[in-house]
């Protein structure tokens, strides 16, 4: 058994005494980690799109979030994320800082989503509402494609009613 273990020592540090064979190796390893490291932690990359403060030019950010075994629970992590606003400070947020996310339901491809009612004011003076809630609408079709149509409730309100079903995808 000793010499067994001997042989493939020797063969390894024979195999790695050559520059290229040991870089070869460690290119394959760094490559297995970080598959490895995917599989394990579960990230999907969501879009997000927010406007510039000073010309309301659209940017999309991306980022990595945690994916679940459950549909409704993605779409809100997509849906809080999207509430903490843009990771740039030049950016506007879509909603007001402080709008929570009451509930979340996603039912035979219709997701029904009630915000607190901040949500019903602009985050900047002069700014309409009815195209934040068209450009989270957007954001959560381009997100998830087994989503049909989203409602918008505030504090258990129906707003925008059929308001967006006819812009869809």
């Amino acid at each position: 058994m000793i010499a067994f273990i001997k042989t493939i020592i020797l063969y390894v540090v024979e195999f790695l005494g050559e520059r290229t064979k040991r870089r070869i190796f460690m290119l394959a390893l760094i490559t297995v980690i970080a598959f490895t490291e995917f599989l394990v932690l579960g990230l999907a990359r969501r879009t997000f799109v927010f406007y510039t403060i000073d010309g309301g030019e659209i940017v999309v950010e991306d980022r990595m979030l945690k994916k679940s075994r459950s549909r409704e629970v993605d779409i809100i992590r997509y849906t809080e994320e999207m509430l903490l606003g843009p990771v740039n400070p030049d950016l506007l947020p879509l909603f007001p800082y402080g709008t929570k996310l009451k509930s979340l339901l996603f039912r035979d491809g219709v997701v029904y989503a009630d915000f607190s009612a901040d949500a019903a004011i602009p985050p900047v003076e002069g700014g309409v509402i009815l195209n934040n809630f068209r450009t989270f609408y957007d954001g959560v079709l381009r997100n998830f494609s087994m989503v049909k149509e989203v409602r918008f409730f505030i504090d258990g309100r129906t707003v925008f009613d059929g308001e967006f079903q006819k812009n869809a995808y």
